[in-house]
């Protein structure tokens, strides 16, 4: 069940689209001004899936309050209002609306647009989870939500930036990597050290993960970088 928090100053509009929403199967909470919808847009004890927020609010206008919301959460804001000019959506967007519905509009209008919208948000929490829990390459392992590197059971301790490096490897299997761009991604543009050191990390990285004996997890590309082949 969806948590909806719905900015409106027009009391009448407000009960409208909150039993509508009701009898869809959404939980709502109303406020009629700006300034008690931005405490209840920030209130650490609710969990709002999407703010209905009008554009011409008392005490705090709708752009404020979704300028202030925007600093501190990415909850999917649709704005409300009259105003349907082409400035007022540029404006709208540009201060952190996702969509936009203008006054009178059906609540079937309303309802789609929702339902996109938390599509999108279950869509990209499922590719978040896929991306944050484990990746593999052969007998290794990473949990990258604890950092945890396995070599089948062994757990192998790693340093930050041998962390860092392998991971970048993993995630781009068959894909070599130039020394330059290791450097940027584990490193950061701005750093002022030499891409030798991605070499010495290397070194690090094959002496804790690869097995005696065995042909390297890592593969140099002689003039060019390093590589992870299927």
């Amino acid at each position: 069940m969806a948590n909806i928090l719905i900015i409106e100053d027009e009391k009448n509009l407000a009960r409208f689209v909150e039993l509508e929403l009701n009898h869809e199967g959404f939980r709502t909470e109303v406020r009629f001004d700006g300034r008690s919808g931005l405490e209840a847009a920030l209130d650490e004890e609710e969990s709002w899936d999407i703010i209905l927020l009008d554009l011409m609010l008392p005490e705090l206008n709708g752009i404020d309050v979704a300028r202030r919301i925007r600093q501190v959460s990415n909850v999917p804001i649709i704005m409300m209002t009259a105003r349907d000019s082409v400035i007022d959506r540029v404006s709208g967007f540009d201060h952190g609306a996702d969509d936009y519905v203008v006054k009178p509009f059906a609540i079937e209008e309303l309802l789609a647009r929702m339902r996109a919208l938390l599509r999108r948000i279950e869509i990209e929490t499922e590719e978040n989870v896929s991306r944050q829990t484990t990746i593999t390459y052969k007998d290794i392992t990473v949990e990258k939500e604890n950092r945890v590197v396995k070599r089948g059971d062994e757990v192998i301790e790693l340093t930050k930036r041998e962390y860092e490096l392998l991971v970048e490897l993993m995630e781009n299997v068959n894909v070599v990597l130039s020394r330059e761009v290791l450097l940027n991604k584990v490193w950061g543009y701005e750093t002022e050290v030499e891409t030798n050191v991605v070499d010495v990390y290397i070194r690090y990285l094959r002496n804790k993960i690869d097995v005696a004996g065995k042909e390297s997890y890592i593969q140099t590309v002689r003039g060019t970088g390093y590589v992870m082949r299927t």
